[in-house]
């Protein structure tokens, strides 16, 4: 079995979970450096925020065409750290890149409302940047999900200050540091650190917003010091997204969805599909069709399928699995630690999972299938709504009604229908329950951070010479005889 990597209170070393050899170590940023972070993004904005939009957009633009030139090296670390396969790395960083080029696009074109008040008078809506925005991103997908945030921050004249993941901290390091070579001074500042490093920064004064792509734990601490900090909150957190299986759906096809959604990227993206409830027509075939979808990505070699981040997830996986089985869960395949280097895991499949498993309560994070039979389509449709989290939900159904019935009452952010995975471009989702809250991604994102000021001009009072005529009079002169008379000028 792997050992957890060494620490101290001021070394972050990262194992490589495919060899478990050591693939990183950093720095932890002291008080006085967390504290200089926050300075020199406060001291910058005054002046970024007054950037025209249009500049602010176009020096975005340079920094994605900056990163393109090192995208290789940052997917190599990527990989080197988390274990993600080399595409699904590089995908990511080109992700990142072409989320920054659309910001660039979007920024100059955020803008406010002409409103319709009374005769003779303007209304109308401003935004204008909160401040400085502190980032907190995950060690999942963690150049394409950083690069939105501060995409966004950044071109609406927010300045930022980003600490990633203590899981992928030389990934950060490297991304922050190809950033500040292209934007301002203080526009985005990088801090190195683990958990320590971030309540720091909580305690620090004038950051006007939490941007957070992570655990549920996290995002609650953070929304508690917001009550106090009165800092805008945005939160991306946990998910238990539910697939549910219709009556006459192909289950073979049934079957690959699933697998896409519960073993891609290992298990480890928010919206993974985190646990099954299948029609009991197709139940037997679909199955089967999984266990063979499971059991080919387990036979794949590493740059194909790859192994968990690190020990401390695996051995969290390990105790889903364990307490599903305690409860009457069968493990159809999977389900057991592997010998050898490394924190890989198996794509495992369980039937016959109660309800109140921890596979089925909770967030597994791993390549994990809980399969659970029901009787009807409605059934399993209560079942995915009876949850805490509200991330996403994926419903397969040939049925349009069904499709349409699951749009109306599945309480999450987004439902997928037919497909696990994907959306148009522009799309945002706002989470919800334990999920997180805000619009974390998209164009709402750029509402997100910004204010809106609502102005209303009057024109005032003229002020009249003596030899003037007051100007309602002159205005008389040009209206019919009959309209001046009957409004009472004396002609």
């Amino acid at each position: 079995m792997t050992l957890e990597a060494p620490t101290t209170t001021d070394r972050i070393v990262v194992l490589d979970p495919v060899t478990g050899s050591v693939a990183s170590t950093t720095t932890a940023a002291t008080p006085d450096e967390v504290r200089d972070a926050v300075a020199r993004a406060r001291a910058a904005f005054p002046a970024w925020s007054r950037t025209a939009p249009a500049d602010r957009g176009a020096l975005l633009r340079d920094a994605a065409e900056h990163l393109r030139g090192h995208a290789v090296e940052l997917a190599e670390l990527n990989t080197r750290e988390t274990g993600k396969v080399p595409g699904d790395a590089l995908g990511g960083v080109q992700a990142g890149i072409g989320t920054l080029l659309q910001y660039a696009e979007l920024g100059p074109l955020h803008r406010g409302e002409s409103l319709r008040g009374q005769h003779g008078a303007a209304d109308w809506t401003v935004p204008h940047p909160r401040g400085v925005v502190l980032a907190l991103t995950p060690w999942n997908d963690p150049v394409a999900v950083a690069l939105g945030i501060v995409g966004a921050a950044v071109v609406t004249g927010n300045t930022v200050v980003h600490k990633g993941s203590e899981r992928c901290p030389a990934t950060i390091q490297r991304l922050n540091a190809l950033l500040a070579e292209v934007l301002p001074d203080g526009v985005l500042v990088g801090v190195d650190g683990d958990a320590t490093t971030g309540e720091a920064l909580l305690a620090e004064d004038g950051i006007a917003v939490y941007a957070h792509v992570g655990s549920t734990a996290t995002g609650d601490r953070l929304t508690a010091v917001a009550a106090t900090t009165r800092a805008h909150v945005i939160r991306e957190n946990g998910g238990n997204d539910a697939l549910v299986v219709d009556a006459g759906v192909d289950p073979t096809w049934a079957a690959a969805q699933a697998a896409l959604g519960a073993f891609a990227n290992t298990g480890q993206i928010c919206t993974s599909v985190e646990r099954i409830y299948v029609h009991l027509d197709v139940a037997e075939a679909f199955v089967a069709a999984l266990v063979s979808e499971a059991d080919a990505r387990t036979a794949a070699p590493a740059s194909e399928f790859g192994p968990l981040v690190d020990e401390r997830l695996r051995v969290l996986v390990q105790q889903h699995v364990d307490d599903a089985v305690r409860r009457g869960a069968t493990v159809r395949t999977g389900g057991v630690v592997p010998d050898g280097a490394g924190s890989s895991y198996p794509a495992t499949v369980l039937t016959d999972v109660p309800d109140d498993a921890l596979a089925m309560t909770e967030e597994t994070f791993g390549p994990i299938a809980p399969v659970r039979v029901v009787d009807s389509f409605a059934e399993g449709l209560r079942l995915a709504a009876a949850d805490r989290y509200g991330l996403a939900a994926t419903v397969l159904t040939p049925d349009t009604g069904n499709a349409l019935l699951a749009a109306a009452t599945l309480p999450v952010g987004t439902v997928k229908i037919n497909a696990v995975f994907g959306g148009a471009p522009g799309g945002s989702a706002e989470p919800r329950g334990a999920s997180g809250s805000g619009f974390g991604y998209g164009p709402h994102l750029l509402d997100e951070m910004t204010t809106t000021t609502v102005v209303h001009l009057e024109p005032a009072p003229r002020v009249t010479r003596a030899d003037e005529r007051p100007a309602d009079e002159h205005l008389a002169d040009e209206r019919p005889a009959d309209t001046a008379a009957a409004e009472g000028y004396d002609r």
